[in-house]
Order: structure tokens, then C-alpha cells, then sequence
């Protein structure tokens, strides 16, 4: 089967028994990938790009798929949508897009993706699948998104709030124990924003797991400025697609990466391959 479109996204949702399911995001529709994990696939970018905002063609591409317009003016290319304690809603490029998204009730949690990092969502599961977090646990639900930005900041003096995304795609995770953790964790919340803690029944721990078929040992990033993704698909993890390039490679665990948001707004051309191809890749 081929599929061409411009790409959008790898998106996670949350099956049954935590279970991580994937699709393709493209701007002709979403594509199921669970049923190509174990196939060949191979990924072109066709040459051309366009702005996953306006839709306008364009040489080079800005950081989230934008033209430089795009991320010049929308709200979305903000710096503070990355460092959300310096969230500006009074002079907000879009008001009612700082209503939607910033104005509104966001989590602060713990996760263990590579170390036991702290981070926000405005829901969960949310931001845990696309971080290819394994456990995570919300901790305080905050009136708005600056106030949880802050309290972040605070908590990130004694923990990180970045995730190594080898580590993570490799399953090299903390061994530290949640529960512990978040019990300091919680000792170290000020004052002022402890009315905003969650109910102690509340603060229950979730467990995901991602479609990655086996071993992750080297990880080597595709460029798809310089030429094909294509292998046989062994998984999918927070926002990556996983390729060996042959059974040798798979079973060694030499996997090619895809970081699929980096190419948002680029022209592809997919062709899934059937089961019995997998060993002409």
C-alpha cells in the first residue's frame, strides 16, 4: 500500500491494560500503524514542504512545521509554550488561544521516561505518551498554566524536567521508585501552592506500554533531508518510528529513528510492504 501526504504528527492513544497504540498523522487523514508493525516501510520526502499552519509552500521549514510568518506571529511558536513559567497571557499574540490553552487547569506530574522527571499536561494521559513515559503519576492540578509552569520551575532544582530520548528509546530508566520519589516530591512543594495537591487518592500511579517488538541497543537518527527512511517497522515510542533495516539488524538491536514532529509540513511518500517482503527490504 502506498499512502503521500504532508505530515502532521505521530500520535499516541491509550488502549486497554495501558497499552499504547499509534497512528500517522497526515493532512489527508490519520493512519493506522499497528497493523504495519513487523513490515517493510519506507518513507520519501518527496522535495516538496508547506506550512502546517497556513498551508503555504515554502523552501524551509520553522520549528513546528511553521512558515517563518507562522512562527513569527501564531501564539503556538511562543516561547513560552517550552517555558510556560514565563507565560505572557496579558499581551498573548491570540487571546482566545491563551484562553484555550493556558487559562485553563494544567496537572503537574511525575513521570519515568529515562530519570524521574517533572512536567505539566492539561490532561492526562496527555503529555506521559508523547514523552514514551512507562509510569507516571499526577501530583497537584494547578488554576492555570503559568502558576504550574512556576511550581515546575521550583521542582526542577531538585529533578529533571527534560527527558533523555536515547535512554528512553533504549528502555534505560531510573530505577528509583516512584512512590519514594513523589513523597519528597511533595515535601518540597511550597506553601502557596499546596491547596492545589491532589486528594492522596488521586495521586495514583499509571503504567503504559509501547509497540517496540524487541531489543533497542544503537539508535541512529534519519535525516530525511538527505534520503529515505525504510526498514522493517519495529516500533513506535513517544514521537518516533522505529526501523531495522534488515532481520540481522533487528534481532542485534541496530534501530534507525524517525522524530516524526521534525519533519512536520514535509511531502512524503510511504509504501507498506507486506509481511513476506520483510526480507527483501
Amino acid at each position: 500500500m502506498t499512502i503521500t501526504g504532508y505530515l502532521r504528527d505521530l500520535a499516541p492513544d491509550l488502549a486497554e491494560g495501558g497499552a499504547v497504540v499509534y497512528r500517522l498523522e497526515l493532512d489527508t487523514g490519520p493512519v493506522d500503524l499497528m497493523p504495519y508493525l513487523g513490515r517493510p516501510v519506507r518513507l520519501v520526502h518527496t522535495g516538496e514542504k508547506a506550512c502546517v499552519w497556513c498551508g503555504r509552500r515554502v523552501k524551509k521549514l520553522f520549528p513546528n512545521g511553521s512558515c517563518y510568518p507562522c512562527f513569527r506571529d501564531l501564539p503556538q511558536n511562543d516561547l513560552c509554550v517550552v517555558n510556560p513559567h514565563t507565560c505572557h497571557y496579558e499581551t498573548c499574540r491570540d487571546q482566545q488561544w491563551g484562553n484555550a490553552h493556558c487559562m485553563v487547569p494544567t496537572y503537574l506530574y511525575l513521570a519515568r521516561s529515562s530519570d524521574i522527571k517533572v512536567g505539566l499536561s492539561r490532561n492526562l494521559p496527555g503529555r506521559w505518551l508523547e514523552q514514551g513515559a512507562v509510569e507516571a503519576v499526577p501530583i497537584a492540578r494547578l488554576p492555570n498554566r503559568r502558576m504550574a509552569g512556576e511550581l515546575e520551575q521550583l521542582l526542577s532544582r531538585h529533578l529533571p524536567d527534560k527527558t533523555n530520548w536515547r535512554k528512553m528509546l533504549k528502555g534505560e530508566v531510573s530505577a528509583a521508585p516512584l512512590e519514594e520519589v513523589r513523597q519528597q516530591v511533595l515535601a518540597l512543594v511550597p506553601e502557596e501552592y499546596r491547596p492545589y495537591l491532589l486528594p492522596e487518592e488521586e495521586q495514583v500511579t499509571w503504567r503504559f506500554a509501547y509497540p517496540v517488538t524487541g531489543p533497542v541497543e544503537s539508535i541512529s537518527p534519519v535525516d530525511l533531508d538527505r534520503g529515505p527512511a525504510a526498514g522493517i517497522l519495529v516500533g513506535m515510542k513517544a514521537k518516533y518510528l522505529l526501523l531495522a533495516a534488515d532481520p540481522e539488524a533487528r534481532a542485534a538491536g541496530k534501530v534507525q529513528v524517525v522524530n516524526i514532529p521534525k519533519y512536520a509540513g514535509y511531502h512524503v511518500k510511504i509504501d507498506f510492504g507486506s509481511p513476506e517482503s520483510v526480507s527483501g527490504v
